[in-house]
């Protein structure tokens, strides 16, 4: 799921409508104004949605391990949640937003857009598809490699009273939970200007917590199918970041050659080739519980890596500095946010060279929650 646009955009809309002397449009921005005034006005205290008689059971369900999440997020890893996830909203829509992102051909450098409060960020989205194509193709006119995707969350870090979506809910409850729990992250820990740190941190936060809320809460415990999947899961997220970080190891090699461009072009093209290659047969096999089938459908340029390294960036050693801690994800949280100001790049406090998990033999796969 992609995420931090939605906060920029959205807290950009609802704080500063009608500011003027922005390098973004406007009139893009009033629109997402508009856009999370109808979400927060079709609000309902998630309570409220439990009781009713109308409300279909996987809905009422999901809502309950929504609130359980939330306050496990505030009493076990030291987040003040403030009113987020209490209410939430049905939207009418199978799609929350699309979300637009673009990069030079030769160079990992993804484009930007500034937005008040949360500074440039590497994203753009669009409540309207036509709006997002048309951009989508200028920037490609530009000779932009562009990447078009859906989201079915965001967080305003803690502006907001934000609500659970109904977007959210068509995961299974493991992900809801881990959803709940990575945009609940946010409202802890924001680096302005980090994109790569902040999704990452945010992945490393809400699956780690999902694997500690669902292997320790009563009535679960360590050999429950939730808990199982969840740990999956970030062994499964920790692979793909190692894949994808070792294929932008080749690709800043490639692009920081004195070759040509045109010779780059096409070399890179090959190392696309080999890296799906790699993936298929040697990645691929190693997965419990993902697919990733998204990431194979979707061609592969620099705006569609860049769109997931941000997300998946040293995943290993996020798993490393918890390690230091002795498994007290609480205690990782807190030096991670107690450290952020002594460093120019949050990266820098984590340890180096982590290797994903080892394969093993791929747990059984647990039937569906």
């Amino acid at each position: 799921m992609t995420r931090r646009l939605l906060r920029a955009l959205l807290l950009a809309g609802a704080l500063a409508v009608g500011a003027l002397a922005w390098a973004c449009s406007p009139v893009y921005v009033i629109k997402a104004g508009i856009a999370e005034a109808k979400i927060l006005r079709a609000r309902r205290p998630i309570s409220e949605v439990v009781a009713d008689p109308a409300t279909d059971a996987d809905t009422r369900g999901k809502l309950a391990w929504v609130l359980e999440a939330r306050a496990f997020a505030v009493e076990r890893m030291g987040i003040d949640a403030g009113d987020a996830y209490t209410m939430y909203t049905r939207l009418e829509r199978d799609t929350l937003a699309l979300v637009l992102s673009a990069a030079e051909k030769d160079r990992l450098v993804p484009k930007t857009w500034w937005f008040p409060v949360v500074g440039r960020v590497p994203y753009k989205g669009f409540f309207d598809e036509d709006d997002a194509r048309s951009a989508q193709a200028g920037l490609e006119a530009d000779g932009f490699d562009t990447y078009l995707r859906a989201t079915a969350a965001f967080s305003t870090l803690g502006w907001f009273n934000d609500p659970i979506l109904s977007t959210v809910l068509r995961a299974d409850v493991v992900d809801v939970v881990e959803t709940v729990l990575h945009e609940l992250s946010h409202n802890f820990l924001f680096v302005p200007g980090q994109v790569g740190f902040n999704e990452s941190f945010a992945v490393f936060a809400g699956r780690v917590g999902a694997i500690e809320f669902f292997c320790t809460r009563p009535g679960s415990g360590p050999d429950s199918v939730k808990c199982l999947r969840a740990q999956a899961r970030w062994r499964d997220e920790q692979r793909f970041s190692a894949f994808l970080d070792g294929l932008v190891d080749e690709l800043r090699a490639l692009y920081g050659s004195d070759i040509p461009r045109d010779e780059k072009l096409r070399r890179r093209e090959e190392v696309f080739a080999a890296a799906l290659a790699r993936f298929d047969a040697h990645v691929v096999p190693t997965f419990e519980d993902s697919a990733y089938g998204g990431f194979r459908r979707t061609p592969l340029n620099n705006a569609t890596l860049l769109g997931r390294i941000f997300y998946y960036h040293r995943l290993p050693d996020f798993q490393a500095h918890l390690e230091r801690h002795d498994g007290d994800l609480k205690a990782a949280l807190a030096a991670l946010k107690a450290g952020v100001d002594t460093v120019e790049d949050p990266f820098d406090l984590l340890p180096t060279g982590s290797p994903a998990p080892d394969v093993g033999v791929p747990a059984p796969q647990a039937p569906p929650a």
